[in-house]
């Protein structure tokens, strides 16, 4: 264990540091050891442990206590320094750098090993801080989100880029195309090109060098999401994003560049234009906006969190939940009461089983939206909620608002309507009473385990992709070598 590893290495500084000091020679005192000067230099310098029945004999032959030798520190700065830049070297970090280590002899200057020790230490700290763990994932999506709540999930700036963009290429009305999307990427100086190679950690791959950018060939003929791909490729340069220093960073770029494809299919004055009509006609409905610019339901009822309550006064709320009732994407300025963890954290946490985004998928009929009010102990909601399945499973995605507002809604006529109390465990989180006793005692399920409740989220540049596997690909598709 490294704790052994560390222990053993400093008693054997101690060790030597009371040789020197006592002005002893390693083959003298392995003489009165009744050991090898080879044998002790492997103990000095932390390779071979000493055995308890052994310290007395060396406190006696260095004239000190035995717990001079087990003190946990470093005898002096310098044998502190030596200890660290074993450590380090040691390290998994070092190792990447791919560069031999550096032998410390007494003939190293102490600033020379210190400034060593300092470099080491920062490219250690930077390496962590560049692996975030799920619970600082889970912070720095928190914040996020509420400061994006703070905002009406709005950001104006880059609803007023992407109509400009959208502009430049003579688009007006109804959905984007890919004629236009591919003549967007021209006027920044990109052609698009649809490739089955692709890494696996990437969704697109720009080549900076070469004024390409590779996307997944169209699984779907006309499909919605490689127009999203290329346009979130393009964000990144349109908005000037440069490689995140940090996991908080990482995500705000991908909220950013979500954001921009997103308006630019759903451009800000068609879209309020077309939402402001439907509530003037109490006719408001998801499918219809997702109709009305060719996309997914999802991408539809995200984009109306963007705009309802910035531009039509409708607070609101959105979910995506997967089939096990966890939430993967949420967004409420409503007050909905959603379920959180001890840091605040919404993503992974199970909605109570009354609201309709549990629900949807018991239905035998899922190709039309399902309605339902709910009372929570923060008032009443209405919702509507599509369910949909993926690579990930099935997934049910809800759009709603409270009570008051659910006049400007298609659905608000529905008698479907629950009553919900969480997080009181008597809710849904507790068993009912008969089933309780019937299988407490005689139930044991082998829950499924995913790898990412012990690991660190993925390290690197860009956080998950294999940067050898990126590399790779541009070479095999630079002009030359096409």
């Amino acid at each position: 264990m490294q704790v052994d590893d560390d222990s053993a290495r400093i008693l054997g500084a101690r060790i030597r540091h009371f040789r020197t000091a006592a002005g002893r020679t390693l083959t003298a005192l392995a003489a009165e050891l009744r050991t090898t000067a080879s044998t002790l230099s492997l103990i000095e310098n932390g390779k071979r442990p000493v055995r308890a029945a052994e310290l007395p004999a060396f406190a006696t032959a260095l004239g000190v206590e035995v717990l001079d030798l087990l003190r946990a520190e470093a005898p002096d700065a310098r044998s502190a320094l030596e200890l660290e830049l074993q450590r380090l070297q040691d390290g998994p970090q070092f190792a990447a750098l791919g560069v031999a280590p550096v032998r410390v002899s007494r003939s190293l200057p102490q600033d020379a090993l210190q400034a060593l020790v300092r470099t080491l230490q920062e490219l250690d700290r930077k390496a962590r801080e560049a692996s975030a763990t799920p619970e600082e994932a889970r912070r720095a999506n928190t914040e996020l989100r509420e400061r994006m709540r703070a905002r009406n999930n709005s950001l104006p700036e880059i609803d007023a880029l992407a109509e400009q963009v959208v502009a430049d290429v003579g688009h007006e009305v109804g959905a984007l195309t890919h004629r236009e999307v591919s003549r967007m990427a021209e006027r920044l100086g990109f052609s698009l090109l649809y490739v089955d190679d692709l890494p696996h950690s990437t969704r697109s791959i720009t080549d900076l060098e070469n004024g390409r950018i590779y996307l997944p060939p169209a699984s779907i003929p006309g499909g919605h999401g490689l127009r999203s791909m290329a346009l979130q490729a393009m964000a990144h340069r349109l908005l000037g994003h440069r490689p995140p220093a940090t996991y908080a960073q990482f995500l705000e770029q991908r909220l950013e560049i979500n954001y921009f494809a997103a308006a630019c299919l759903m451009p800000r004055r068609q879209a309020v234009g077309f939402l402001a009509e439907a509530k003037a006609g109490r006719d408001l409905a998801v499918e219809d906006f997702r109709d009305a610019f060719g996309v997914t339901h999802e991408s539809a009822a995200m984009r109306m969190t963007n705009l309802l309550t910035e531009h039509l006064g409708i607070r609101v709320h959105f979910l995506r939940v997967g089939e096990d009732g966890a939430i993967s994407r949420a967004y409420e300025n409503d007050d909905l009461p959603l379920p959180t963890d001890v840091t605040g954290a919404v993503e992974g946490q199970v909605v109570c089983r009354k609201w309709m985004a549990r629900r949807a998928g018991d239905r035998s009929a899922r190709t039309a939206e399902a309605h339902q009010y709910t009372d929570t102990t923060a008032g009443t909601f209405w919702s509507s909620t599509q369910t949909g399945s993926g690579t990930d499973g099935a997934f049910s995605i809800t759009f709603g608002v409270r009570f008051d507002d659910a006049r400007w809604f298609r659905g608000r006529e529905t008698t479907e309507r629950q009553v919900s109390s969480c997080p009181d465990e008597s809710c849904c989180h507790r068993p009912p009473a008969l089933l309780e006793a019937r299988w407490s005692e005689g139930a044991w399920p082998s829950a499924r385990m995913h790898t990412r409740v012990l690991a660190s989220l993925p390290s690197g540049r860009f956080p998950g992709v294999d940067d050898t596997e990126v590399f790779e690909f541009l070479e095999r598709h630079t002009p030359d070598k096409a």
